[in-house]
């Protein structure tokens, strides 16, 4: 069976838009004379929807472009995903579906099986999971057709199994000759390895070749890398399409392909491609056409104003420093460095009189014993107030710049430096800011070396540095990756550090600056536990004494 694969990029809730991207796709393989067409998972209404499902107007347009996508048909198999309805007044009566169409019908329609509900999957809330499994013959094969999660509970694979049902088992018993998944899965970096793995032992355990298509594009913080995949009957990927843009392949099940031998890249050039890709795309969908960084003479704000640079071109691109007089002549001169390295477009405007003159006016109230940490935040603040300013004269997206270190132990301010509409690195660890910033520069100095080798630094007052508050950044870093990303608690953690008071130290303010974090810009997603609404901790709790 010749299968082709249309890795498209979607927009949420855009049906009329999603629903062209469909039929030219499937134009395209009858001409290259394909017997199915397959599209990603929620490829009509684009995922994640979210609450939009929960809108009768908008599930009524859904089922209505369905309709007429299915009338488009002819026979060649469409295969997408979509929203369909039940009756049985159980549940929700929604469904997460995969439809194929052919001679202008809706011909058979498989509900997902397996409805995932944890980190930033909340599909329990709106969908009901499939009450039965079959296969379709069609063109001579049997196809087992699943959604997404569907495939990731292979008992072959997985040490522990996340449910009691595998759907893909469930197929292969009903004597399914061919699998197709189609797929929404979100990405972190060493995710495609592992999908790659899975489906390998898979497709080698039950002899089955398999057909993977991802979407692609980047919704909000989640970015969706494609990179579909195809497998022969041996476990070996075969076909492999691009990351980070949208792709079209055919493969033939009965051919004989050679093996693609690696699927992900280096955690920098990975990372770096991500982060371009998913600020690319949240200016595209939300109509910005250019960005503004407040820089500082720092890493971070580097590294963010080198992704925009990546993402939408230098003359797009437009940058502020705003020194006061604890900023050191170095951070300007390495600023204007990095503004002449990329071509971009700068400003220079002091926040030192302003400083003054709210200090002046804040005089009587206070006082000397919190002086310095009001001043510090004051500086930070109008920062914001001139960022914010601008953004709004000429209707920049403002970027934030802080990374996932100073966001987890809350190193930073709230409507000052956290001032923004998208956090680029804000999932991106201090020390592997370093790590990508020296991927940039490995074959030319592009972020001047000056930034990279400075000591890290805030610079709202005489002589600070991050560490005056914080552990080296290669100790807090490791702290952090334990503790959110592996769920280690303080006494496991202290085991592999040795130091309770400094592991005390960071979990504790991790904990506390939850309430900053529920207030910030999204955050573009590339760790498999990001802040945002895949991280769910309260507020107010009482856990940490």
């Amino acid at each position: 069976m010749k299968i082709a694969l249309c890795q498209v990029n979607t927009i949420v809730g855009n049906i009329e838009y999603n629903k062209s991207r469909i039929i030219d796709g499937y134009k395209k393989a009858v001409n290259d004379a394909a017997d199915l067409v397959i599209f990603p998972e929620l490829s009509l209404i684009g995922y994640p929807p979210l609450d939009l499902v929960e809108k009768k107007e908008f599930r009524q347009a859904s089922l209505k472009a369905l309709a007429e996508i299915a009338d488009q048909s002819g026979e060649v198999g469409l295969l997408f995903g979509t929203i369909t309805e039940d009756d049985d007044n159980i549940g929700t009566d929604i469904h997460n579906s995969a439809v194929l169409c052919y001679n202008g019908k809706v011909q058979f329609i498989q509900h997902k099986s397996l409805i995932p509900n944890y980190d930033v999957f909340d599909e329990m809330r709106y969908f009901d999971p499939a009450k039965s499994i079959y296969v379709h013959e069609f063109k001579g094969e049997k196809l087992g057709i699943s959604v997404c999660e569907d495939i990731w509970n292979d008992a072959d694979y997985w040490y522990k199994q996340r449910y009691s049902y595998d759907p893909v088992k469930d197929l292969i018993e009903k004597h399914a000759s061919v699998i197709v998944n189609i797929s929404a899965s979100p990405y972190s970096f060493g995710k495609r390895e592992s999908r790659k793995n899975m489906l390998s032992v898979l497709c080698k355990t039950e002899k089955i070749p398999l057909a993977y298509v991802c979407d692609v594009g980047a919704q909000t913080e989640l970015i969706f890398d494609g990179a579909s995949m195809c497998f022969d009957n041996e476990g070996n990927l075969v076909k492999l399409g691009k990351a980070f843009e949208e792709d079209y392949f055919i493969f033939d099940t009965k051919e004989k392909c050679q093996p693609v031998k690696s699927s992900e890249r280096s955690f920098e050039e990975e990372t770096l491609s991500a982060l371009i890709f998913g600020l690319k795309e949240y200016c595209s969908k939300q109509k910005f056409r250019q960005v503004l960084v407040g820089l500082s003479g720092g890493i971070d704000s580097a590294l963010v104003t080198y992704i925009a640079v990546k993402a939408i071109g230098p003359e797009n691109v437009n940058v502020m420093l705003m020194p006061s007089i604890y900023s050191s002549e170095g951070s300007i001169k390495d600023s204007e460095k990095l503004i002449k390295n990329l071509g971009i477009l700068s400003s220079n405007v002091s926040i030192q009189p302003v400083v003054k003159e709210v200090l002046k006016m804040l005089s009587s109230v206070v006082t000397e014993k919190h002086k310095r940490i009001v001043e510090e935040n004051i500086q930070a603040r109008i920062r914001g107030v001139y960022l914010m300013a601008v953004s709004n004269q000429f209707g920049y997206l403002l970027l934030t710049t802080g990374n996932k270190s100073e966001m987890a132990v809350g190193y930073c301010t709230l409507y000052g430096d956290m001032a923004g509409g998208l956090g680029v690195i804000a999932d991106v660890y201090k020390t592997d800011v370093y790590r990508i910033v020296n991927y940039i520069n490995k074959e030319k100095e592009i972020i001047p070396k000056e930034i990279v080798e400075k000591e890290p630094s805030a610079e709202l007052s005489l002589g600070q540095k991050d560490q005056d508050i914080l552990p080296p950044y290669e100790l807090l870093d490791k702290i952090l990756k334990m503790y959110l990303e592996e769920n280690k608690e303080y006494d496991e953690i202290t085991k592999i550090i040795g130091d309770g008071e400094v592991v005390n130290k960071v979990l504790k303010m991790v904990d506390n600056n939850e309430y900053k974090r529920r207030q910030a810009a999204p955050a573009l997603r590339v760790s498999t536990k990001a802040f945002g609404y895949g991280r769910r901790y309260p507020v107010v709790q009482g856990w940490r004494k």
